[in-house]
């Protein structure tokens, strides 16, 4: 009786995926005794969304390596830049208010003080970077729908 599997309740499936859709989560893993089971949910621009069922074994958990950073130099040069405009929080970084759209800055366009030079999308909310002072764009270091973390240098004003 040892080799006996453990099944996954659908009603524990249905209950998950409702979670995540009235919360606003991506995903959610629930582990149980031998039980695990992950539920994702992908949102594409043309779909509704979908979820994903994913139900594993126990796995010991192995360190994962970082991914190969593109370049550890230029970004570091760019965070202590002094013109450097930080991202105030974690989220998905635009360059422009809706797709198609022009962009709010280009390379070489001067700004004024709390001017929009992009938006970061946080938890369904566009929050407005406002330039911290008035200048000329030298550098833009994100792409439109990039990832940014919390601290990241996104634009250079000079």
């Amino acid at each position: 009786m040892s080799d006996k599997k453990q099944a996954i309740d659908p009603d524990l499936v249905r209950e998950l995926a409702k979670i995540i859709s009235d919360s606003g989560l991506s995903e959610i893993e629930v582990e149980h005794g031998e039980l695990r089971l992950r539920i994702a949910r992908t949102l594409t621009a043309a779909a509704a969304p979908v979820h994903h069922v994913v139900a594993a074994a126990p796995v010991a958990h192995a360190p994962v390596a970082p991914p190969p950073a593109a370049g550890p130099a230029p970004a570091a040069e760019a965070a202590s830049h002094p013109g450097a405009v930080p991202s105030p929080m974690v989220g998905t970084a635009y360059l422009s208010p809706e797709p198609g759209a022009p962009t709010f800055i280009k390379v070489g366009d001067t700004v004024t003080a709390g001017q929009t030079l992009m938006v970061v999308e946080a938890m369904k909310t566009f929050n407005p970077i406002p330039a911290p002072r008035a200048g000329k764009v030298t550098a833009i270091l994100v792409t439109d729908a990039q990832p940014v973390e919390y601290g990241e240098p996104l634009v250079i004003i000079e």
